[in-house]
């Protein structure tokens, strides 16, 4: 079980007078990847030209390009809302960008109530993220939200 207090405490002191975007963002995916248990992938894809463009990252190389509203990242940032899916391959529309993920959650960034960017986290497992993940990494965005604005 991980400690998001802890790690939305870390992610808090990484961010201490830290005004680089790109900065904040590849220390934030590192600290997910160390962190977190039965993860592939983590990492955020930013709104660019009305698409999804990959950012920094931990994991293997993933899509550099997803439309608005298809796949679980494109959906999350259409709907403005966190997606958390137990089996990928029943995800209507699934982009399969590594073909051992079969979980996912996906939150979306936001400034003044608007996506800019969406935070993933891929999973080998089935049915990875919980309940109490979906809690933690919502926290876990709005520090980043609150870093970049």
């Amino acid at each position: 079980m991980t400690d998001y207090k802890l790690l939305n405490a870390q992610l808090q002191a990484l961010n201490e007078d830290n005004p680089y975007r790109i900065a904040i963002l590849a220390n934030a995916s590192a600290l997910l990847f160390q962190t977190l248990t039965d993860i592939n992938w983590a990492g955020f894809y930013l709104l660019e030209n009305n698409r999804l463009v990959l950012g920094p990252f931990q994991g293997k190389v993933a899509c550099v390009q997803i439309p608005l509203g298809k796949g679980v990242c494109g959906t999350a940032f259409a709907e403005n809302r966190t997606l958390r899916v137990e089996d990928v391959h029943q995800f209507s529309g699934h982009i399969a960008c590594d073909s051992a993920s079969n979980s996912e959650i996906v939150i979306p960034l936001r400034k003044d109530g608007r996506p800019f960017g969406v935070l993933d986290i891929d999973s080998p497992l089935l049915s990875r993220f919980s309940e109490e993940d979906r809690v933690g990494l919502e926290e876990f965005a709005k520090i980043i939200e609150t870093a970049l604005s």
